[in-house]
């Protein structure tokens, strides 16, 4: 049976639970332990497909389909171990389940409500797989003290007392905010933070601190002594030049050996850090640069495209080089020249998206790289703009467009070289859909086959002609164009085994000209780059020298 680790937070900024939930779950890996990391979320949609980007950042896609918060991104990337359907919920999913158990009279009758029906939905939902690994980390969304939230605390707090002792721990984080006009560290916020926690009947075993500035010993007794925890299990959590020094910081504050304490696991196997090492060392060390351009139209929020910007910085790693990232805004191009703000970037990425807005810009972009033999990776909706793009300026088909626009004009404007996907093969089932069906779950979502074209670009990126990766899409590119553009020398490099789906296209006369219809960049990790990415930033660096 698995060992719970419930992690919580009082005020701590974005990162700060996810972070050090994956940290933690790659320091119990390094030390030998199984690990499985799952989030709680108190939001009531039912998943985080159907919410803006602006809302809620990166939608992450499981192998098995489900839309989840971007938080298993980081676990993902971080222990290695592929998230699932079952390792992410939010309160809407909750409420919906006992709802349609409540229509099938699974409840017989019975008064539903939070407690016990809520909680008990909860609590079977974290017992999913405790036979399967050694420790399970289950961070709870928000904040201490969120009204959202109180059924996920009061599951966990009932959950841990159904368990054996010394089954369940409770880990904090808090904020330790520094007044710069009396020079001190706060800790009353964390004091706030744990006594809110205690009211509810969940005593921390260890706090987690995040802190600008070094945590004087006396203010770590301070801590201890009013939060009733050990000093040993006050940990430090400074801020890092990069979040993949987490698992180094960490181990130095003592924070798996803290975990290890409150299970009294002792003697326990010493951990061996040296991926971490290897990774913090390509990080820092470096042999140069390359500035990459990413033309999206959610660059207001970066954390709408976190694995992308994750994913070029492995690639980075991968080639000793450190990769400037700036964030391009499509619809600047809507009223001036893209040469203006893309002239000097050694590679433009242009990423998935929805919507009309801004795809006149994110073409002008794929044109610019294209014209300018500038390396290009399109992303889902990146790679479309990229065949319409060809279509309009290359085979002659002036009013090539998508469905897509054409839908949410309410209007035929575009010749659709980009249509809305019906039907497609899942394992050994037809799925079908309609433009009239619910927005949210209803893509192609998941891990798919594709068979790559041999001596095709990809093919020698790749080594094999047969790939998997995760696609999260509703339109695709019509194959009854195939013939033309590739007369015109877009390749279709990639599709689904069927041959029906267009996977890849690459441009036979350009340097570095790839557009994909799924996210290479949900598979990346810092100690093991995708294939993609990693040859991405080395034609990046190839034009870094020509320039």
């Amino acid at each position: 049976m698995a060992r719970y680790i419930f992690i919580t937070g009082g005020v701590v900024s974005s990162l700060g639970k996810g972070l050090a939930s994956a940290a933690l779950g790659a320091l119990l890996q390094a030390r030998g332990f199984s690990v499985r990391l799952r989030k709680l979320d108190p939001y009531l949609n039912v998943d985080p497909g159907t919410m803006s980007p602006f809302e809620h950042g990166e939608v992450f896609v499981t192998d098995d389909g489900a839309e989840t918060d971007l938080d298993l991104g980081h676990y993902e990337r971080f222990t290695g171990v592929p998230a699932r359907m079952t390792d992410s919920v939010s309160s809407g999913r909750i409420y919906s389940n006992v709802l349609e158990k409540e229509r099938r009279g699974d409840y017989l009758g019975k008064t539903i409500q939070v407690v016990p029906h809520v909680t008990n939905e909860i609590k079977e939902f974290l017992a999913i797989g405790e036979d399967e690994v050694d420790f399970m980390l289950c961070e709870i969304g928000g904040t201490v003290g969120d009204i959202e939230g109180l059924p996920f605390f009061e599951a966990i707090r009932q959950f841990s007392h159904d368990q054996p002792r010394g089954q369940c721990i409770f880990m904090h984080l808090t904020l330790l905010p520094y007044l710069a006009a009396s020079g001190e560290l706060k800790t009353k916020p964390t004091q706030h933070s744990v006594k809110e926690l205690q009211s509810i009947g969940i005593a921390p075993d260890i706090l987690v601190c995040r802190s600008e500035h070094p945590i004087p010993e006396k203010e770590r007794e301070k801590i201890a002594l009013f939060c009733n925890v050990r000093k040993e299990a006050v940990i430090a959590a400074y801020d890092l030049k990069s979040i993949y020094e987490a698992p180094l910081a960490y181990h130095r504050e003592g924070l798996d050996q803290a975990v290890l304490d409150a299970f009294q696991i002792s003697p326990a196997p010493r951990p061996d850090l040296t991926v971490w090492k290897d990774v913090a060392d390509r990080i820092y060390n470096t042999d140069g640069e390359v500035n990459i351009a990413i033309v999206g139209k959610y660059v207001q929020l970066e954390d709408a495209y976190k694995s992308i910007r994750e994913a070029l910085t492995h690639g980075g790693m991968a080639n000793r080089v450190k990769v400037n990232v700036k964030w391009v805004d499509a619809e600047v191009f809507d009223t001036q020249d893209p040469a203006r703000h893309l002239d000097g970037f050694h590679a433009i990425l242009v990423p998935g998206g929805f919507g009309e807005r801004g795809t006149e810009g994110k073409i002008k972009a794929a044109q610019f790289a294209r014209e300018r033999k500038i390396p290009y990776l399109g992303i889902c909706l990146g790679m479309q703009l990229a065949v319409i793009e060809a279509a309009r300026n290359v085979a002659g088909i002036a009013t090539a467009g998508s469905e897509e626009f054409d839908h949410e004009a309410g209007a035929k404007r575009f010749e659709p070289v980009i249509y809305h996907l019906k039907e497609w093969v899942q394992g050994n089932a037809k799925v079908k859909r309609k433009v009239t069906d619910d927005k949210g779950g209803t893509m192609r979502l998941g891990a798919y086959d594709a068979t790559l074209k041999v001596g095709s670009r990809v093919a020698e990126i790749y080594g094999t002609t047969s790939i998997e990766e995760r696609h999260r899409h509703r339109y695709e590119v019509d194959t009854k164009y195939r013939e033309k553009l590739e007369e015109c020398g877009l390749h279709f490099s990639g599709m689904s085994p069927d041959g029906r789906l267009p996977e890849i296209v690459e441009w036979a006369d350009h340097p570095w000209f790839i557009g994909v219809q799924f996210h290479p960049e949900l598979k990346s990790k810092p100690f093991a780059p995708h294939p993609l990415f990693d040859d991405f930033v080395r034609a990046a660096v190839e034009t870094s020298r020509l320039v």
